[in-house]
């Protein structure tokens, strides 16, 4: 029987991102039946509610062994519901966000190559949903913290330590300030890091951390980088800059049974249609999804290909000094995928 993959194309440049993907996996004859299913702004702006996914698509979800949801875009307005990818993470428990953040050869930026991957906890913090209008003139946002989702996304990070073969472990936080929360964050951290004493447990208050991926990256080469919901999800976008562009990011949100793959960027409506932006963090996302699923032999395929296509440089988008449209590299890449299968 084949896995089940919810499949949420989502907005903007996502159907065709996501079409990109799809052209990718279906050359490599793995056995995966894609379910489609909707969330996101432009379903919302046609059937209105209370959250951008309609109950279909969670009742899909309860159905499938894993779900892969294309950019959506989240309205920013007060009183509108919150984003496609938190209110899945929240309701499915996917407590680990995961970006490897790595270069391409011939895509080094000035700042040299790195090779690192950060891990974020994904679904408390200031993403709790805890926020109150007090007055006209007085708004709060609650920073929700708690032991137990600490140590369990604490006990991913050391165990995906582990399984690279890396050896350290870096804890960014700003408990010098945020005393109680961050303060329990990290209590929670060093007892886990008990249980993994061969794993280097190093510490950064978040804003010396920031300088020092700008100025020294190459000292986290090698490591898992563990934070906060909000830290995490800032300083994952400012690595991605590491690394040319976060186009080339992507992701994935694990639970205990279920997991959530997703490229890391967001929707770009103003390019949509247009069949020009880079679909490597879309593909790579899938290639981490077929993995998922028990489709190792496809998956590995897809990132030893992909990666062969970006650093040979001829048939690869525009952000990557390239010409081709985001169907042509996908074609590409498919057809490199299918002579490495034969």
């Amino acid at each position: 029987m084949p896995k089940k993959v919810a499949l949420i194309r989502g907005d903007g440049t996502g159907p065709e991102l996501v079409e990109a993907m799809l052209t990718v996996l279906r050359a490599t004859g793995a056995n995966a039946e894609f379910v489609q299913c909707d969330a996101g702004l432009e379903w919302w702006e046609t059937h209105g509610g209370p959250s951008l996914i309609p109950e279909e698509t969670y009742r899909i979800l309860d159905q499938t062994d894993a779900c892969f949801k294309g950019p959506t875009t989240t309205p920013w307005t007060p009183g509108s519901p919150r984003s496609v990818a938190v209110s899945i993470r929240q309701k499915y428990n996917l407590f680990a966000n995961v970006r490897p953040i790595k270069t391409f050869k011939g895509h080094v930026s000035p700042l040299g190559e790195v090779d690192f991957v950060c891990v974020r906890e994904a679904t408390e913090g200031m993403y709790s949903g805890l926020e109150f209008r007090l007055s006209n003139d007085t708004a709060i946002g609650i920073r929700k913290i708690t032991r137990g989702a600490s140590e369990r996304v604490a006990e991913f990070a050391f165990r995906e330590t582990e399984k690279r073969g890396w050896k350290n472990l870096v804890v960014v936080n700003k408990g010098n300030i945020l005393k109680e929360t961050d303060g329990l964050f990290m209590e929670a951290v060093h007892n886990v890091a008990k249980k993994h004493p061969d794993i280097e447990l190093q510490e950064s208050f978040i804003d010396n951390f920031a300088q020092q991926l700008v100025k020294n990256p190459q000292n986290f080469n090698k490591s898992i980088i563990l934070s906060t919901n909000l830290f995490m999800d800032i300083l994952s976008e400012e690595a991605s800059a590491l690394i040319g562009s976060i186009g080339a990011v992507y992701s994935a949100n694990f639970g205990e049974k279920y997991a959530m793959f997703e490229p890391a960027h967001g929707s770009t409506p103003k390019y949509k249609g247009l069949n020009k932006v880079d679909p490597t963090a879309t593909i790579l996302s899938g290639a981490w999804m077929l993995e998922y699923i028990g489709e190792g032999r496809a998956a590995q395929a897809i990132f030893d290909v992909t990666k062969h296509v970006v650093e040979e440089g001829k048939i690869v988008t525009y952000d990557l000094g390239g010409t081709a449209k985001t169907s042509e590299m996908a074609e590409a890449i498919a057809d490199h995928v299918k002579k490495a299968l034969r």
